[in-house]
């Protein structure tokens, strides 16, 4: 047999036999075995055979038995050919860059609004400023050290030795980084307050992510000091939230911001046309884009990259067109020294203007925010090749151009461009404007499903609109939020350097809210030098709270906004969060024993009709308590009962064939089972409800059979002869010797080990016992799959839970604040349950409850 499929065998029942015997059940339920396997081992301790199908595994997870079969389903990445990451470059322009792309329209008009132009010093000194920090915090932070961590290519890049991790194409998107470095701090760490992480997760391919060097004693000591101290688990939350929360408010201010900017260029143009007139036009664009949205942004996406190529092409053409033209002595800003001087000779104005410098790297976060369709490699090339060499060429263009032209800065841009080209480039920037917004918008979307998925967020509608690509998403309720709260704030500040005092405290706020986020991942899952790792947050972090200082200095002037978008969103998040930690703990305590289940008997107490009942619930253990309700509610219960719970784990995106997992309730004739149905933060869940049903009766059919199939292999091997057994024994020895783990190497690896250590797929086949052969020989087997079948026929209901939730009357009056008013309001607005789970409306069947938290 060849060495490939020789080990697809060993691997198959290595799968199967793990768990063969009762220590698969906990306290929950009965024994799944029912032979006496350690008094048999007792009695032949000489039979290596028997110790490794009788000796019982340490059961780490009520699910591990599903999870072990689809252990070993690794994707494994290949290796991209150079044409594709170069083509994948190419499309980063027009997803990835398109904001950071747009920033010289407004970025030194912006700068020289707080210092005037007295002599080529402040010129020189503001584009050196300007220079390098794109080139620290982009392109050193960024595309060197944060690009080398990923979350299944949602986030980060992981760690070097991760480099063949299987790249997770899934969206199109530019937010949603802050919650990517949190999933990726949840596996190493059980911080996550909502209790939705199991054992058996951690097999699912995306997730399996082994921690690098677990020996390291830093490591574990900061693993261990976040898991047992509460209140370090709920400030990472607020830190993540409040990430989360000024990336949502970009999705307000940079649509403000790019379009305003783009059309401001007609000023001076057009005679006539003054501030009203470009608050008008902007308005007007504005609704233009968000009313688009709902269509979606495949039809267009193919424009994208072009136009943002072609505008990158544009910034350096004028950039060294005004360089050659104007003043090439420019050149002389890579010097850093002029930065001292600026900050010399302006000081306090100086000092203002560096937070109009922090918009030259808005958008800098979508480079790592979200990698799911492109390659680390493309993100770099794109920037080092593209992107940074044509923003500095456009900066110094500019800044040679105010060395002659001083009095320009107010439209810098549109100054600098030759007139015989004004127009072309006026369509180009609005384009790219609009390309930019419209990156910013999904990216919101994305961001907020992404919340949702992991209990952050209300429920809210969500709209997918293309059959291809998962990213692409509709959130109604929050485009019409954003667009009217964008035209607010364009007919409210009427002026783009008032929005940019805005815009850069939500910037510099993602920012250092991800620089911390790193420094974890670095000292928890890379388990880097320690010196290295302080070195990072005190460089770009040090850097990072100089430009905040002078941001935050523009409060009065505008950075009120941001501070109050995220402030408002904060809330809500953590509020939704709240509630439902609080509802879960409730649910926990309040399920039904099962010693009360073995009292009522097989027929429940009631009448067992034919029919497949879906119970929704959200315990991934022990019965929910709802259940009771439906017991004493309904004068009968269907014949096989399913306890369904809709689970996100903190991966990307879960295969198909790794979806459910399955665990019997109860004896064999009470027809209960509990399945978790797993999905990821960027699943899809728009379903068709019978598609649906069919894959969740398959996958039962396989998990009786494959029980069916190891009680029959225990039986089995229980009935051999004690002479076979010794002879295999000796066999197991002679590998044993080798250096093979007697535990680890299945038994029936060495029962198809005939001469030279080769055997056939169908020799193994054959030395299986016939019970296991077929399995329809198993008469218990027949009647279950027969009466599954004949419960299937007579149709599927849902049995959902209207629930209601109210703080106890002893709780605290915050406690009674938040949970009776906030949260129930939240809960009342939301999305319905019925209609959250996708699941038909004509075959629902609801009761209420109160649950006392």
């Amino acid at each position: 047999m060849e060495e490939g499929g020789d080990e697809e065998s060993v691997r198959l029942i290595r799968s199967e036999s793990r768990w063969v015997d009762g220590s698969e059940v906990d306290s929950e339920s009965p024994p799944w075995s029912l032979n006496d396997g350690e008094d048999y081992q007792g009695r032949h301790e000489s039979s290596s055979l028997r110790r490794r199908l009788v000796k019982k595994p340490k059961r780490v997870d009520s699910f591990d038995v599903e999870a072990m079969g689809i252990y070993d389903a690794h994707h494994h990445s290949k290796d991209v050919p150079i044409w594709r990451t170069l083509a994948m470059a190419f499309q980063t322009l027009g997803v990835v860059y398109g904001d950071l792309g747009t920033s010289p329209l407004y970025v030194f008009t912006d700068v020289f609004s707080k210092v005037q132009i007295k002599s080529e010093v402040d010129v020189l000194g503001a584009l050196s400023l300007v220079m390098y920090t794109i080139a620290l915090i982009p392109f050193a932070k960024y595309v060197f050290i944060v690009l080398k961590a990923n979350d299944n290519g949602e986030g980060m890049r992981y760690a070097y030795s991760m480099v063949n991790v299987f790249l997770d194409r899934s969206i199109i998107a530019t937010a949603g980084g802050t919650f990517a470095l949190y999933s990726l701090i949840c596996r190493y760490a059980k911080v996550n307050l909502l209790p939705n992480r199991q054992q058996a997760d951690e097999y699912i391919s995306s997730f399996k992510l082994k921690l690098p060097t677990p020996e390291l004693e830093r490591a574990l000591s900061i693993k261990e000091t976040l898991e047992r101290r509460s209140y370090l688990k709920t400030l990472l939350l607020l830190l993540v939230l409040m990430g989360t929360s000024m990336i949502i408010g970009d999705g307000i201010l940079t649509p403000a911001m790019s379009v305003m900017s783009a059309v401001s260029g007609l000023q001076g143009k057009i005679h006539g046309f003054d501030s009203n007139a470009v608050v008008i036009v902007s308005i007007v664009i504005l609704i233009g884009l968000f009313s688009i949205q709902r269509f979606g942004t495949s039809k267009v996406g193919l424009s994208f990259a072009p136009a943002l190529a072609l505008w990158f092409f544009c910034l350096a053409t004028i950039g060294i067109y005004n360089i050659v033209m104007h003043d090439i002595t420019v050149l002389r800003a890579f010097n850093p020294a002029y930065i001292y001087f600026f900050f010399k000779r302006n000081a306090k104005n100086a000092w203002s203007a560096l937070g109009g410098c922090v918009l030259c790297i808005t958008g800098a976060e979508a480079m790592f925010a979200d990698l799911g369709h492109f390659s680390v490699l493309s993100i770099q090339i794109a920037f080092t090749c593209v992107v940074f060499p044509c923003l500095l060429l456009a900066y110094m263009g500019q800044a040679a151009y105010l060395m002659k032209h001083p009095s320009s800065t107010e439209r810098i841009f549109y100054d600098s461009v030759p007139n015989s080209l004004f127009w072309p480039v006026f369509v180009i920037a609005t384009l790219a404007a609009v390309i930019a917004s419209q990156a910013m918008i999904s990216a919101t979307f994305s961001c907020i499903k992404q919340s949702m998925a992991l209990g952050c967020f209300p429920r809210l509608k969500v709209i997918h609109t293309s059959r291809k690509l998962m990213g692409q998403i509709y959130i109604p309720v929050i485009n019409w939020f954003l667009m009217v709260m964008c035209i607010v704030v364009v007919a409210s500040f009427r002026s783009t350097t008032d929005i940019a005092n805005a815009y850069g405290i939500a910037e510099v706020g993602v920012m250092i809210v991800s620089t911390a986020l790193v420094t974890l991942v670095m000292l928890l899952i890379w388990q880097t030098n320690l010196f290295l790792a302080l070195c990072f947050p005190l460089v770009f972090g040090a850097i990072e709270l100089v430009y905040l200082s002078a941001v935050l200095s523009k409060i009065l002037e505008g950075g009120w906004l941001p501070l109050a978008f995220a402030s408002c969103f904060l809330c809500v998040m953590y509020i939704w969060n709240y509630g439902s930690v609080l509802k879960y703990q409730s649910e926990v305590r309040e399920k039904i024993s099962m010693d009360f289940m073995l009292d009522l008997g097989s027929t429940l107490g009631t009448v067992r009709v034919p029919g497949i009942g879906l119970l929704y619930n959200e315990l991934v253990q022990g019965v929910p308590s709802i259940f009771g309700r439906f017991l004493l509610s309904l004068p009968a219960i269907h014949s096989t009962i399913v306890f369904v719970c809709i689970k996100y784990v903190p991966v990307p995106v879960v295969p198909q064939d790794e979806r459910f997992l399955f665990r019997r309730i109860c004896p064999k004739d009470y027809h209960m089972f509990r399945c978790i149905a797993r999905y990821g933060y960027k699943d899809i869940r728009k379903e068709n409800h019978r598609a649906f049903e069919q894959l969740l009766v398959v996958s039962l059919e396989k998990f009786l059979r494959r029980e069916a199939q190891d009680l029959a292999l225990e039986n089995s091997i229980t009935d051999m002869e004690l002479d076979d057994a010794v002879s295999v024994s000796s066999r197991d020895n002679e590998i044993t010797v080798s250096g093979v783990d007697d535990l680890q190497v299945p038994l029936m690896q060495h029962q198809g080990l005939g001469n030279g250590g080769t055997s056939t797929s169908s020799e193994v086949v054959s030395l299986l016992p016939s019970s296991i052969m077929s399995s329809d020989e198993d008469p218990s087997l027949e009647y279950e799959l027969s009466a599954l079948h004949e419960a299937m026929d007579s149709g599927f209901t849902y049995l959902l839970a209207h629930g209601d939730v109210r703080a106890r009357k002893d709780s605290w009056f915050i406690k009674k604040l938040v949970i009776n008013y906030f949260y129930a309001f939240l809960r009342r607005n939301c999305r319905a349950g019925a209609a959250n789970m996708t699941v038909p409306h004509m075959n629902i069947m609801q009761v209420g409850m109160t649950y006392m938290v």
